[in-house]
């Protein structure tokens, strides 16, 4: 299986570090890249390719800066993905979105590899877009609080 490309990490962190700041208006992209720890220039090109996407928006000047353009509970971790890396599926036969036959391939339709890599495909695509931004910020919540309980336990 592929990663997920340093892009697609950060570009990830600094969508839910936004979310956690939905409604208190724009994020300078230093204290977002001091924040969440990403090289500013990496995060300017992510932000721009990110708001080229519809997930953020910018605004100039005095009070400017970076926001989600969307509720976060309108954005998933599937979408996030496909704009940043392209297809999920492992291999280009088992995608919905940009299917093309592998050049090995002797018969499509009964390659065990595809049926196999179309199930896997379907599994994350399942999770990732049902998983949105929201969601994920509240399950790191839940699990710094477990983790807090536990450290005040011992």
């Amino acid at each position: 299986m592929r990663q997920l490309s340093k892009r697609t990490q950060y570009s990830l962190r600094a969508l839910y570090a936004l979310t956690r700041k939905y409604g208190a208006g724009p994020v300078l992209i230093s204290n977002l890249s001091k924040d969440e720890v990403i090289p500013k220039k990496f995060l300017e090109q992510i932000l721009v390719s990110l708001k080229g996407a519809g997930f953020v928006s910018s605004k100039k000047g005095k009070g400017g800066g970076y926001l989600l353009a969307q509720p976060p509970e309108e954005i998933t971790i599937g979408s996030v993905i496909r704009a940043v890396e392209g297809p999920l599926a492992p291999l280009p036969c088992a995608s919905e979105t940009r299917f093309r036959k592998c050049d090995e391939c002797v018969d499509i339709e009964t390659c065990g590899t595809r049926i196999v890599m179309r199930r896997v495909r379907d599994a994350m695509s399942e999770i990732l877009d049902e998983t949105t931004l929201a969601a994920v910020c509240r399950e790191v919540d839940l699990a710094k609080n477990a983790s807090s309980g536990q450290d005040r336990q011992t």
